[in-house]
């Protein structure tokens, strides 16, 4: 059943032309230079800490790593991360 709900998500996305982050639930990170990143469609927050910020998303996890983290705000599906941003990598849900 799963299977068959992305696929038709996939196919709203080509054949509608509707935004693939919203519609598939994908995390949008807009990042300026190394020093913001914005983030949103996350599905809540795994680890904070000066150095590491890690996000839950609907496949896996977002890890950004860096030094002098703030978090400036943080809504239910949108943060605003300061600080120097080193890495953002994604880490896919062990099946």
């Amino acid at each position: 059943m799963k299977k068959w709900h992305l696929k038709f998500r996939n196919l709203m996305v080509n054949y509608l032309a509707l935004p693939s982050d919203i519609l598939l639930e994908l995390p949008r990170l807009t990042i300026i230079g190394n020093f913001h990143l914005y983030i949103e469609n996350h599905k809540g927050l795994e680890t904070y800490s000066e150095t590491e910020l890690k996000l839950k998303t609907t496949n896996g996890y977002v890890q950004i790593l860096g030094t002098s983290f703030v978090l400036k705000q943080m809504l239910p599906e949108e943060i605003l991360l300061e600080g120097e941003i080193e890495e953002i990598k994604y880490i896919p849900s062990s099946l």
